[in-house]
Protein backbone atom coordinates (compact mmCIF):
# COMPACT_ATOMS: atom_id res chain seq x y z
CA UNK A 1 0.00 0.00 0.00
CA UNK A 2 1.23 3.22 -0.83
CA UNK A 3 1.74 5.42 1.92
CA UNK A 4 1.59 9.23 2.06
CA UNK A 5 2.46 12.31 4.87
CA UNK A 6 0.21 14.94 4.48
CA UNK A 7 1.61 18.23 6.33
CA UNK A 8 -0.56 21.13 4.58
CA UNK A 9 -4.45 21.28 3.62
CA UNK A 10 -4.83 20.87 -0.25
CA UNK A 11 -7.47 20.06 -2.55
CA UNK A 12 -6.97 16.40 -4.39
CA UNK A 13 -8.09 14.36 -6.78
CA UNK A 14 -6.02 11.10 -6.45
CA UNK A 15 -6.94 8.71 -3.49
CA UNK A 16 -3.47 7.78 -3.08
CA UNK A 17 -2.49 10.89 -0.78
CA UNK A 18 -4.74 10.45 2.04
CA UNK A 19 -3.82 6.76 3.58
CA UNK A 20 -2.48 7.79 6.89
CA UNK A 21 -2.47 10.99 6.27
CA UNK A 22 -0.98 13.30 10.11
CA UNK A 23 -3.11 16.09 8.46
CA UNK A 24 -6.31 15.02 6.46
CA UNK A 25 -6.13 17.01 2.98
CA UNK A 26 -9.21 18.14 1.75
CA UNK A 27 -9.89 15.88 -1.06
CA UNK A 28 -12.40 16.35 -4.66
CA UNK A 29 -13.68 13.78 -7.29
CA UNK A 30 -12.93 15.82 -10.32
CA UNK A 31 -10.74 18.60 -11.26
CA UNK A 32 -12.93 21.87 -10.95
CA UNK A 33 -15.45 20.18 -8.32
CA UNK A 34 -16.68 21.77 -5.37
CA UNK A 35 -17.02 19.09 -3.41
CA UNK A 36 -14.22 18.69 -0.31
CA UNK A 37 -13.98 16.05 1.28
CA UNK A 38 -12.44 14.41 4.44
CA UNK A 39 -11.43 11.03 5.00
CA UNK A 40 -12.90 10.43 8.30
CA UNK A 41 -11.45 6.16 8.04
CA UNK A 42 -9.12 4.41 5.00
CA UNK A 43 -8.24 0.92 5.73
CA UNK A 44 -5.59 -0.97 4.48
CA UNK A 45 -5.89 -2.44 0.81
CA UNK A 46 -4.07 -4.32 -2.17
CA UNK A 47 -3.84 -1.83 -5.24
CA UNK A 48 -6.90 -1.36 -7.65
CA UNK A 49 -7.20 -3.88 -10.48
CA UNK A 50 -8.96 -3.76 -14.13
CA UNK A 51 -11.45 -6.65 -14.38
CA UNK A 52 -10.94 -5.56 -18.21
CA UNK A 53 -13.82 -6.32 -20.45
CA UNK A 54 -15.39 -9.59 -18.48
CA UNK A 55 -18.59 -9.82 -16.10
CA UNK A 56 -16.44 -10.76 -13.03
CA UNK A 57 -16.43 -8.26 -11.07
CA UNK A 58 -17.83 -10.19 -8.19
CA UNK A 59 -14.64 -11.97 -7.96
CA UNK A 60 -12.29 -8.93 -8.34
CA UNK A 61 -14.18 -7.59 -5.63
CA UNK A 62 -15.09 -10.44 -3.34
CA UNK A 63 -10.77 -10.87 -3.58
CA UNK A 64 -10.00 -7.49 -2.75
CA UNK A 65 -11.95 -7.94 0.53
CA UNK A 66 -10.40 -11.60 1.31
CA UNK A 67 -6.80 -9.90 0.52
CA UNK A 68 -7.47 -7.26 2.83
CA UNK A 69 -9.19 -9.38 5.35
CA UNK A 70 -5.73 -11.03 5.73
CA UNK A 71 -3.55 -8.12 6.01
CA UNK A 72 -6.09 -6.94 8.48
CA UNK A 73 -5.77 -10.29 10.52
CA UNK A 74 -2.19 -11.53 10.14
CA UNK A 75 -0.30 -8.43 8.32
CA UNK A 76 0.65 -10.58 5.29
CA UNK A 77 0.20 -9.29 1.94
CA UNK A 78 -1.09 -11.46 -0.68
CA UNK A 79 -2.43 -10.74 -4.18
CA UNK A 80 -4.63 -13.89 -4.93
CA UNK A 81 -6.02 -15.20 -8.33
CA UNK A 82 -9.87 -14.23 -9.61
CA UNK A 83 -9.36 -15.69 -12.74
CA UNK A 84 -8.31 -19.35 -10.68
CA UNK A 85 -12.18 -18.42 -9.01
CA UNK A 86 -13.63 -17.55 -12.68
CA UNK A 87 -12.54 -20.91 -14.18
CA UNK A 88 -14.15 -23.07 -11.23
CA UNK A 89 -17.32 -21.56 -11.06
CA UNK A 90 -18.45 -21.81 -14.84
CA UNK A 91 -17.69 -25.21 -14.63
CA UNK A 92 -19.85 -25.97 -11.87
CA UNK A 93 -22.52 -23.29 -13.05
CA UNK A 94 -22.52 -25.04 -16.23
CA UNK A 95 -22.92 -28.43 -14.96
CA UNK A 96 -25.94 -27.37 -12.72
CA UNK A 97 -27.35 -25.29 -15.48
CA UNK A 98 -27.45 -28.36 -17.71
CA UNK A 99 -28.71 -30.80 -15.60
CA UNK A 100 -31.47 -27.96 -14.56
CA UNK A 101 -32.52 -28.38 -17.95
CA UNK A 102 -31.24 -24.60 -18.50
CA UNK A 103 -33.28 -23.78 -15.56
CA UNK A 104 -30.96 -21.52 -13.92
CA UNK A 105 -28.89 -18.03 -15.14
CA UNK A 106 -26.07 -19.01 -17.34
CA UNK A 107 -23.64 -16.00 -17.36
CA UNK A 108 -20.26 -14.36 -16.50
CA UNK A 109 -21.99 -12.68 -13.18
CA UNK A 110 -22.20 -14.29 -10.19
CA UNK A 111 -21.76 -13.59 -6.29
CA UNK A 112 -19.57 -12.92 -3.78
CA UNK A 113 -20.49 -16.01 -2.21
CA UNK A 114 -19.28 -17.69 -5.46
CA UNK A 115 -15.62 -17.03 -4.25
CA UNK A 116 -16.22 -18.65 -0.65
CA UNK A 117 -17.72 -21.52 -2.55
CA UNK A 118 -14.77 -21.99 -4.36
CA UNK A 119 -11.90 -21.33 -1.79
CA UNK A 120 -14.11 -24.07 0.34
CA UNK A 121 -14.11 -26.52 -2.43
CA UNK A 122 -10.94 -26.51 -4.62
CA UNK A 123 -8.49 -23.27 -2.54
CA UNK A 124 -7.29 -20.32 -4.33
CA UNK A 125 -4.00 -19.85 -5.80
CA UNK A 126 -1.99 -16.41 -5.89
CA UNK A 127 -2.25 -14.37 -9.01
CA UNK A 128 1.20 -14.93 -10.32
CA UNK A 129 0.31 -18.92 -10.16
CA UNK A 130 -2.55 -18.27 -12.30
CA UNK A 131 -3.17 -14.93 -14.15
CA UNK A 132 -5.60 -16.19 -16.89
CA UNK A 133 -3.83 -14.50 -19.56
CA UNK A 134 -1.87 -15.62 -22.22
CA UNK A 135 1.39 -14.44 -23.11
CA UNK A 136 0.49 -11.69 -25.42
CA UNK A 137 -2.53 -10.42 -23.74
CA UNK A 138 -2.61 -7.38 -21.18
CA UNK A 139 -5.92 -7.36 -20.06
CA UNK A 140 -8.81 -9.91 -19.51
CA UNK A 141 -11.21 -9.83 -22.19
CA UNK A 142 -14.18 -12.63 -22.14
CA UNK A 143 -15.92 -11.38 -25.12
CA UNK A 144 -15.67 -14.53 -27.35
CA UNK A 145 -15.38 -17.26 -24.38
CA UNK A 146 -18.54 -16.11 -22.75
CA UNK A 147 -20.39 -16.63 -26.57
CA UNK A 148 -18.77 -19.53 -27.07
CA UNK A 149 -19.48 -21.16 -23.24
CA UNK A 150 -23.23 -19.82 -23.63
CA UNK A 151 -23.48 -21.09 -27.19
CA UNK A 152 -22.31 -24.57 -26.12
CA UNK A 153 -24.12 -24.87 -22.78
CA UNK A 154 -27.50 -24.04 -24.63
CA UNK A 155 -26.61 -26.42 -27.21
CA UNK A 156 -26.57 -29.28 -24.72
CA UNK A 157 -29.03 -28.64 -22.51
CA UNK A 158 -31.64 -28.51 -25.82
CA UNK A 159 -30.29 -32.00 -26.55
CA UNK A 160 -32.64 -35.02 -25.26
CA UNK A 161 -29.74 -36.22 -23.39
CA UNK A 162 -26.39 -34.65 -23.35
CA UNK A 163 -22.77 -36.88 -23.80
CA UNK A 164 -20.75 -37.98 -21.45
CA UNK A 165 -18.10 -35.38 -22.42
CA UNK A 166 -19.83 -32.52 -22.14
CA UNK A 167 -18.16 -31.41 -18.93
CA UNK A 168 -14.38 -32.12 -20.72
CA UNK A 169 -15.92 -29.69 -23.28
CA UNK A 170 -16.66 -26.68 -21.09
CA UNK A 171 -13.38 -27.73 -19.39
CA UNK A 172 -11.55 -27.22 -22.47
CA UNK A 173 -12.83 -24.18 -23.80
CA UNK A 174 -11.86 -22.84 -19.91
CA UNK A 175 -8.65 -24.01 -20.42
CA UNK A 176 -8.13 -22.94 -24.07
CA UNK A 177 -9.29 -19.48 -23.11
CA UNK A 178 -7.71 -19.00 -18.97
CA UNK A 179 -5.22 -21.58 -18.82
CA UNK A 180 -5.34 -24.71 -17.22
CA UNK A 181 -5.34 -24.25 -13.61
CA UNK A 182 -2.11 -25.06 -12.16
CA UNK A 183 -1.63 -28.73 -10.03
CA UNK A 184 0.84 -27.55 -8.03
CA UNK A 185 2.78 -24.11 -7.50
CA UNK A 186 5.57 -22.45 -5.78
CA UNK A 187 5.28 -19.23 -3.35
CA UNK A 188 7.85 -17.79 -1.53
CA UNK A 189 9.82 -20.87 -1.72
CA UNK A 190 7.26 -23.77 -0.63
CA UNK A 191 5.17 -25.37 -2.72
CA UNK A 192 1.65 -25.49 -2.58
CA UNK A 193 -1.69 -27.37 -3.97
CA UNK A 194 -4.49 -24.80 -4.45
CA UNK A 195 -6.27 -26.27 -1.30
CA UNK A 196 -2.78 -26.22 0.52
CA UNK A 197 -2.45 -22.57 -0.03
CA UNK A 198 -6.22 -21.70 0.86
CA UNK A 199 -5.72 -22.95 4.18
CA UNK A 200 -2.27 -21.11 5.03
CA UNK A 201 -4.17 -17.82 4.42
CA UNK A 202 -6.01 -18.24 7.98
CA UNK A 203 -9.30 -17.57 6.45
CA UNK A 204 -12.21 -19.21 7.64
CA UNK A 205 -15.44 -18.93 5.74
CA UNK A 206 -17.85 -19.72 8.54
CA UNK A 207 -16.81 -16.47 9.46
CA UNK A 208 -18.35 -14.50 6.76
CA UNK A 209 -22.19 -13.33 6.71
CA UNK A 210 -23.98 -12.41 3.84
CA UNK A 211 -26.10 -8.99 4.67
CA UNK A 212 -30.00 -7.44 3.23
CA UNK A 213 -32.81 -5.61 4.00
CA UNK A 214 -35.68 -6.21 2.14
CA UNK A 215 -39.84 -6.49 3.35
CA UNK A 216 -40.59 -9.53 1.86
CA UNK A 217 -38.95 -11.98 3.64
CA UNK A 218 -38.72 -11.72 8.12
CA UNK A 219 -36.16 -9.45 9.43
CA UNK A 220 -33.55 -11.31 11.20
CA UNK A 221 -33.97 -14.34 9.58
CA UNK A 222 -32.07 -15.47 6.32
CA UNK A 223 -33.38 -15.92 2.36
CA UNK A 224 -31.92 -16.12 -0.94
CA UNK A 225 -31.99 -12.86 -2.78
CA UNK A 226 -34.04 -13.85 -5.72
CA UNK A 227 -30.98 -12.48 -8.27
CA UNK A 228 -30.45 -13.54 -11.32
CA UNK A 229 -26.60 -14.01 -10.24
CA UNK A 230 -27.14 -15.87 -7.27
CA UNK A 231 -27.35 -19.45 -8.93
CA UNK A 232 -25.79 -21.44 -5.73
CA UNK A 233 -29.03 -19.73 -4.00
CA UNK A 234 -26.78 -19.13 -0.54
CA UNK A 235 -28.99 -17.11 1.88
CA UNK A 236 -28.20 -13.76 3.56
CA UNK A 237 -29.44 -11.83 6.55
CA UNK A 238 -31.71 -9.41 6.36
CA UNK A 239 -31.95 -6.79 8.48
CA UNK A 240 -34.17 -3.99 8.57
CA UNK A 241 -32.58 -0.70 6.82
CA UNK A 242 -31.47 1.06 10.02
CA UNK A 243 -29.71 -1.65 11.30
CA UNK A 244 -28.25 -2.98 8.02
CA UNK A 245 -26.78 0.84 8.07
CA UNK A 246 -25.50 0.41 11.26
CA UNK A 247 -23.45 -2.88 10.49
CA UNK A 248 -22.13 -0.71 7.79
CA UNK A 249 -20.21 1.82 10.09
CA UNK A 250 -19.68 -0.22 12.86
CA UNK A 251 -17.35 -1.90 10.46
CA UNK A 252 -15.41 0.18 9.29
CA UNK A 253 -15.34 1.68 12.57
CA UNK A 254 -14.01 -1.49 13.65
CA UNK A 255 -11.55 -1.92 10.59
CA UNK A 256 -13.19 -4.47 8.77
CA UNK A 257 -13.96 -4.02 5.28
CA UNK A 258 -17.21 -4.51 3.44
CA UNK A 259 -17.49 -6.55 -0.11
CA UNK A 260 -20.39 -4.29 -1.60
CA UNK A 261 -23.02 -5.51 -4.27
CA UNK A 262 -25.20 -2.27 -5.72
CA UNK A 263 -26.90 -1.38 -8.62
CA UNK A 264 -24.69 0.75 -10.37
CA UNK A 265 -27.15 1.46 -13.04
CA UNK A 266 -29.04 4.88 -11.55
CA UNK A 267 -28.51 8.03 -13.15
CA UNK A 268 -26.33 9.63 -10.20
CA UNK A 269 -23.92 6.58 -10.44
CA UNK A 270 -21.26 8.40 -12.18
CA UNK A 271 -17.57 6.61 -12.10
CA UNK A 272 -16.15 9.15 -14.27
CA UNK A 273 -17.06 11.85 -12.10
CA UNK A 274 -15.42 9.70 -8.79
CA UNK A 275 -19.74 10.02 -7.14
CA UNK A 276 -22.81 7.56 -6.38
CA UNK A 277 -25.31 10.08 -4.96
CA UNK A 278 -29.20 10.04 -5.17
CA UNK A 279 -29.98 13.80 -6.01
CA UNK A 280 -33.85 14.55 -4.38
CA UNK A 281 -33.97 16.28 -7.88
CA UNK A 282 -33.29 13.28 -10.27
CA UNK A 283 -34.47 16.00 -13.64
CA UNK A 284 -31.12 17.97 -13.04
CA UNK A 285 -29.40 14.92 -14.32
CA UNK A 286 -28.71 13.77 -18.00
CA UNK A 287 -27.28 10.98 -19.54
CA UNK A 288 -26.08 10.75 -22.60
CA UNK A 289 -25.28 6.88 -24.36
CA UNK A 290 -25.88 3.79 -22.47
CA UNK A 291 -24.18 1.97 -19.56
CA UNK A 292 -22.44 -1.35 -20.99
CA UNK A 293 -24.36 -4.59 -19.79
CA UNK A 294 -21.47 -6.08 -17.95
CA UNK A 295 -20.68 -2.56 -15.76
CA UNK A 296 -16.81 -3.38 -17.09
CA UNK A 297 -15.94 -0.01 -18.28
CA UNK A 298 -17.37 3.90 -17.15
CA UNK A 299 -20.86 3.37 -18.82
CA UNK A 300 -22.47 6.22 -19.98
CA UNK A 301 -21.83 9.75 -19.50
CA UNK A 302 -23.68 11.63 -17.28
CA UNK A 303 -23.83 15.52 -16.20
CA UNK A 304 -25.52 17.60 -13.88
CA UNK A 305 -24.65 19.93 -10.80
CA UNK A 306 -24.82 16.89 -8.45
CA UNK A 307 -21.47 15.80 -9.60
CA UNK A 308 -19.63 19.08 -9.42
CA UNK A 309 -21.08 20.49 -5.37
CA UNK A 310 -23.33 19.03 -2.71
CA UNK A 311 -27.07 18.87 -3.01
CA UNK A 312 -29.99 17.84 -1.21
CA UNK A 313 -30.26 14.22 -1.65
CA UNK A 314 -33.41 11.74 -1.11
CA UNK A 315 -34.68 10.78 2.03
CA UNK A 316 -34.32 6.91 1.87
CA UNK A 317 -36.96 4.59 3.39
CA UNK A 318 -37.32 0.66 3.90
CA UNK A 319 -40.62 1.36 1.80
CA UNK A 320 -38.51 2.93 -1.12
CA UNK A 321 -35.59 0.38 -1.30
CA UNK A 322 -38.38 -2.39 -1.59
CA UNK A 323 -40.43 -0.62 -4.30
CA UNK A 324 -37.24 -0.40 -6.58
CA UNK A 325 -36.29 -4.40 -5.67
CA UNK A 326 -40.03 -5.04 -6.71
CA UNK A 327 -40.09 -3.10 -9.82
CA UNK A 328 -36.88 -4.15 -11.24
CA UNK A 329 -35.24 -0.39 -10.85
CA UNK A 330 -32.66 -1.54 -8.36
CA UNK A 331 -30.80 -4.53 -10.10
CA UNK A 332 -27.78 -6.66 -9.06
CA UNK A 333 -25.24 -4.58 -11.14
CA UNK A 334 -21.97 -4.79 -9.89
CA UNK A 335 -19.60 -6.20 -6.63
CA UNK A 336 -17.22 -3.77 -5.24
CA UNK A 337 -14.85 -2.88 -2.21
CA UNK A 338 -15.85 -0.32 0.40
CA UNK A 339 -12.48 0.42 2.01
CA UNK A 340 -13.20 3.76 3.71
CA UNK A 341 -15.93 6.40 5.16
CA UNK A 342 -15.56 10.49 3.81
CA UNK A 343 -17.52 13.70 4.61
CA UNK A 344 -17.85 16.66 2.15
CA UNK A 345 -17.83 20.15 3.84
CA UNK A 346 -21.72 20.05 5.01
CA UNK A 347 -20.55 16.56 7.04
CA UNK A 348 -22.33 14.71 5.02
CA UNK A 349 -21.18 11.29 5.00
CA UNK A 350 -20.11 9.23 2.28
CA UNK A 351 -18.47 5.44 1.71
CA UNK A 352 -15.18 5.43 -0.07
CA UNK A 353 -15.13 2.16 -2.75
CA UNK A 354 -12.28 0.57 -4.36
CA UNK A 355 -13.42 -0.44 -7.84
CA UNK A 356 -12.11 -3.00 -10.25
CA UNK A 357 -12.00 -0.88 -13.40
CA UNK A 358 -8.55 0.15 -13.18
CA UNK A 359 -7.01 3.35 -11.99
CA UNK A 360 -9.16 4.90 -15.17
CA UNK A 361 -10.88 8.19 -13.07
CA UNK A 362 -9.65 11.19 -11.31
CA UNK A 363 -9.71 9.58 -8.23
CA UNK A 364 -7.15 6.91 -9.22
CA UNK A 365 -10.42 3.76 -9.56
CA UNK A 366 -12.13 4.78 -6.23
CA UNK A 367 -15.25 6.78 -6.14
CA UNK A 368 -17.55 8.40 -3.23
CA UNK A 369 -20.88 7.01 -2.30
CA UNK A 370 -23.31 8.83 -0.90
CA UNK A 371 -24.72 7.51 2.56
CA UNK A 372 -28.34 7.86 0.46
CA UNK A 373 -26.90 6.17 -2.35
CA UNK A 374 -25.84 2.79 -0.28
CA UNK A 375 -28.99 2.94 1.82
CA UNK A 376 -31.51 2.74 -1.53
CA UNK A 377 -29.31 0.59 -3.81
CA UNK A 378 -27.58 -1.72 -1.71
CA UNK A 379 -28.65 -5.12 -2.64
CA UNK A 380 -26.10 -6.79 -0.29
CA UNK A 381 -22.69 -6.90 1.21
CA UNK A 382 -20.13 -9.25 2.53
CA UNK A 383 -18.38 -8.56 5.69
CA UNK A 384 -16.76 -10.25 8.92
CA UNK A 385 -19.04 -11.59 11.38
CA UNK A 386 -17.70 -9.74 13.79
CA UNK A 387 -17.83 -6.12 12.47
CA UNK A 388 -21.83 -6.67 13.08
CA UNK A 389 -22.50 -4.81 16.68
CA UNK A 390 -23.37 -7.00 19.76
CA UNK A 391 -26.96 -6.47 19.77
CA UNK A 392 -27.27 -6.94 16.09
CA UNK A 393 -25.29 -10.37 16.28
CA UNK A 394 -27.48 -11.40 19.14
CA UNK A 395 -30.56 -10.73 17.19
CA UNK A 396 -29.30 -13.04 14.38
CA UNK A 397 -28.04 -16.23 16.57
CA UNK A 398 -24.17 -15.37 15.59
CA UNK A 399 -21.86 -16.17 18.21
Amino acid sequence: MFKKTITLSLVLTCFSFFLQAQVAPKLTNVEGSEYQFEIIKSLDRAEVENQGSTGTCWSFSSLSFFEAEIERASGKKVELSPMFVVHHTYEDKAEKYIRMHGNLNFSAGGAFHDVSYVMENYGIVPKGAYTGLDETAKRHDHGEMDAVLESVTKSLKERKAPSTKWDEMISGILDTYLGKLPETFEYEGKKYTAQEFSKSLGLDMSDYVSITSFTHHPFYKTFDIEVPDNWLGKESYNLPLAEMMQVFDNAVEEGYSIAWGSDVSEKGFNYRAGLAVMPKDASTLSVEGADNKQFNDAGAFKYGDAFKKPVEELEITQEMRQEGFDNYETTDDHGMHIIGVAKDQNGKRYYIVKNSWGKSNQCDGYFYASEAFVKYKTINFLVHKDALPKDIRKKLGLK
